[in-house]
Formats: C-alpha cells, sequence, structure tokens
C-alpha cells in the first residue's frame, strides 16, 4: 500500500525527528532525509510536501548545508522552519544577516501576531507564545512573499507567497512551547499540500502482514526475542503473519525484571508459533563473574547473547529470513551521509559475517516508538507489554553496581 508522502529534510536540526513525528501524528506518512539527497530521489517518492529543519548553521556563511536550489521548481510545497526558512529566503532572492540584540535576536518564549487570512494560522487565535532560536534575521524578503507573522521585536516571524505554495517560520511550531504549533503543521499539511490522512497504524498492520506473506512465502523466519518493547512487536507482527514458519528464541539471561520472562512467554502463547525459552543466567553470571565496569558487562551479555542464539539456531536447522527490531529513530541516529551520528546501533549497519540468511526483515524499520506500542495494540499484545519501561538489553546487570551475584539481582 502507498501512502502519501512528505519529506523532511534534514539541515542538522535537533527536532528533525520531533518534526516528523508531528506530521505522523497528523495522519501524514513522512520520511526524513538529509539535505544531501539528490534531488532525482526527492522527486522519485513523489512528496505531496516538504518540511525543511532548522540547524545550527548560518545560511550565509561558506560552507553551510544547502539543498539542491531546483527543488523549489517541483511545483511542491515547502515548509521551511528556523534554518530551513532562512535557507528558502537566501536562495529565493532575499537577505540573511546576523541578528544583533535590537534586531531580532529571539530566543525562547515570544508573544507572536499572526495573520489567519494566511493558510497556515487558519482557523487559529490571531496571538500567541511561539518558541524561538535563533540568531540570524531576514533583512530583505524575497519577492513574491508577505509577511504573515510577527513580534515585538521582529517584523518577519513568519513568510508566505502562497501562490507557491511556500511557507518560512523563524520559530519551531513543533515544540510544546509554541502555541498551537501542532495546528499550523496540520494547516500545511491539509489545507496547503492536500493531504488525504492515509496513515493510520490499523493500515500499516494489513499492508505489513501482507508484505511479509508475499515475501517469506513458504520459508522459515527465525527472531531473536530480547522481551523488549520493539521485539515484542515485530513477533507479534510475524506471528500474525506466517505463524508457525516463525520460530522466536527468547535467551532469558536472568537479568531481566521481577516476572518479566514469564509475562513475556504468556503474552506469546496466544499464537501458533515455535517458541523457544533459553534459561541461560547460570552461563551469563559465570560470564560476568567479577566484572564491574559497565562497558564490559555490556560487551560480555552482547557477545553471550549471540552465542546462545547461534547455538539454538542451529538446532532449528535451515532458516530463511531473521527478523530484527531495528525502529525508525535506529535508523536515523546512525547516521547516513553526514547527518551526525547520535549513537550507533548494533541492529543498524550490519551484522557478523557468519549469519548465514537469505534476508533480513525489520518491518518496524520506518516506525517511532510511539507508532511501535500503537502497533502493538492493534496486534493485541497486553498493555503490560505494550507499554513497558524502556530498558537496556544488558537488563540489570548494568542497573546493579559492581560484581554481579544471584543475591543482588534477587
Amino acid at each position: 500500500m502507498s501512502h502519501q508522502t512528505v519529506i523532511v529534510l534534514d539541515f542538522g536540526g535537533q527536532y528533525n525527528q520531533l518534526i516528523a513525528r508531528r506530521v505522523r501524528e497528523c495522519g501524514v506518512y513522512c520520511e526524513v532525509k538529509p539535505y544531501t539527497t539528490p534531488l532525482e530521489q526527492l522527486r522519485a517518492m513523489e512528496p505531496i510536501g516538504f518540511i525543511f529543519t532548522g540547524g545550527p548553521n548560518s545560511v550565509y556563511e561558506a560552507g553551510a548545508p544547502k539543498a539542491d536550489p531546483a527543488i523549489f521548481e517541483l511545483g511542491v510545497p515547502v515548509l521551511g522552519i528556523c534554518y530551513g526558512c532562512q535557507f528558502m529566503a537566501h536562495t529565493l532572492g532575499g537577505q540573511v544577516t546576523e541578528a544583533h540584540e535590537d534586531t531580532a535576536r529571539e530566543y525562547g518564549k515570544t508573544e507572536t501576531y499572526y495573520d489567519t487570512a494566511c493558510k497556515l494560522f487558519k482557523g487559529l487565535p490571531e496571538r500567541g507564545i511561539s518558541w524561538m532560536s535563533h540568531g540570524d534575521y531576514m533583512a530583505k524578503v524575497p519577492e513574491g512573499f508577505a509577511l504573515t507573522a510577527h513580534s515585538d521585536a521582529c517584523p518577519n516571524v513568519a513568510i508566505a507567497d502562497e501562490k507557491r505554495g511556500f511557507y518560512g517560520v523563524q520559530y519551531h511550531p513543533e515544540v510544546n512551547h509554541t502555541e498551537h504549533g501542532v495546528d499550523m503543521i496540520r494547516n500545511f499539511l491539509y489545507e496547503v499540500c492536500g493531504a488525504k490522512g492515509d496513515w493510520t497504524m490499523g493500515d500499516y498492520k494489513e499492508s505489513s502482514i501482507k508484505a511479509i506473506r508475499e515475501k517469506v512465502g513458504g520459508g522459515k523466519v527465525l527472531l531473536a526475542l530480547s522481551g523488549g518493547v520493539d521485539s515484542s512487536v515485530a513477533a507479534a507482527l510475524l506471528a500474525e503473519a506466517v505463524g508457525s514458519q516463525l520460530t522466536c528464541v527468547f535467551v532469558d539471561h536472568g537479568l531481566m525484571r521481577k516476572n518479566e520472562g514469564d509475562e513475556v512467554e504468556t503474552a506469546f502463547s496466544k499464537w501458533d508459533i515455535h517458541f523457544v525459552r533459553v534459561d541461560a543466567e547460570a552461563r551469563f553470571l559465570e560470564k560476568l563473574s567479577g566484572v564491574s565496569e559497565p562497558e564490559r558487562k555490556r560487551k560480555i551479555i552482547g557477545e553471550e547473547f549471540i552465542r546462545v542464539f547461534e547455538e539454538e539456531a542451529k538446532k532449528i536447522g535451515r532458516v530463511d529470513y531473521l527478523v530484527q527490531g531495528t525502529i525508525y529513530p535506529d535508523v536515523i541516529e546512525s547516521g547516513a551521509g553526514d547527518a551526525a551520528v547520535i549513537k550507533s546501533h548494533h541492529n543498524v549497519g550490519g551484522l557478523p559475517d557468519y549469519v548465514d540468511f537469505k534476508e533480513i526483515i525489520e518491518p518496524l524499520r520506518l516506525l517511532f516508538k510511539d507508532e511501535v506500542r500503537q502497533l502493538g495494540r492493534e496486534l493485541g499484545l497486553p498493555e503490560y507489554l505494550v507499554m513497558r519501561q524502556p530498558f537496556p538489553g544488558p537488563g540489570l546487570a548494568i542497573r546493579v553496581i559492581g560484581d554481579l551475584t544471584k543475591e543482588k539481582l534477587d
């Protein structure tokens, strides 16, 4: 099933994932792409709109991030936020300069006045608090643009060329501090881009199940179940799709919270799948004996987890597909191109060489955490599993300070 798509073009802003989540909360599918993505690739995604994120740079500096200017000739609406707004103004013939204290350098909560005749502010109050964070100023607005919002310090808080569907705001509508910010994003999506709102978890569930069945055919599927939210939802989705062709290996390393192992096993008893629970507590405790440094504990547990999983996989025999619970923030945070690597994720960017599968299936790769939880509910997973507090893979081993013993864990 193909969804209408909005592309969030990332210029290095700290809120890029938040913008994408806001768009999806409005019922519209979107993806985050680095500003360096070739224009042809963006065009091929047939977006109904672009949102340019903020970023730490000044657009007039040498080496500042810039997208292909031809993006403005695609006939697709654009919403520029903060740096994204300045990039649009700069590229289309306006002038952006450094702001001084008396000319619109603004940080934090700012009383803002909106022109509600502009589609972006349709149906919203004429004044409200917006959240500012900009040290630059649009000294000259490009031709064809009108000023559609101002504050006491800044005459051009928002600009719009409604004929071409180009909108720019100096503040951050995606953060909670901006009153009616999400309504502004919704207005851009529905009033400007003509969104239909075709992104729902129910649809995603059905289309994913269909796609998984087509891919797997009569093949065998293996999944390493950690008991966390992501792997549990991935397991439930695969169970729904291919049933008894799925084997879930739940490595119970004895480092989980009270009753968690039993809760995970109970949650999956309703599906006709092969559920293997490996009691490996003694094995893990032996490996961790005398180790107190957290990072060393992590490495030992990660290595041992793979070893146990491998041994179980060999017992099963030929397996065609391996399932991973990779989610969208893992993909974004692990960095692409010159996007910042926030932290590298063990399940993004390749598995050990010895893993012998036809293919890896990552059914949650495009979902944010709150969407994963929603999908879990759609699949009928119990609330205690869906809303489980995130817990590091190494579990209590990291929560226990110093040497690890059975007594401390209990």
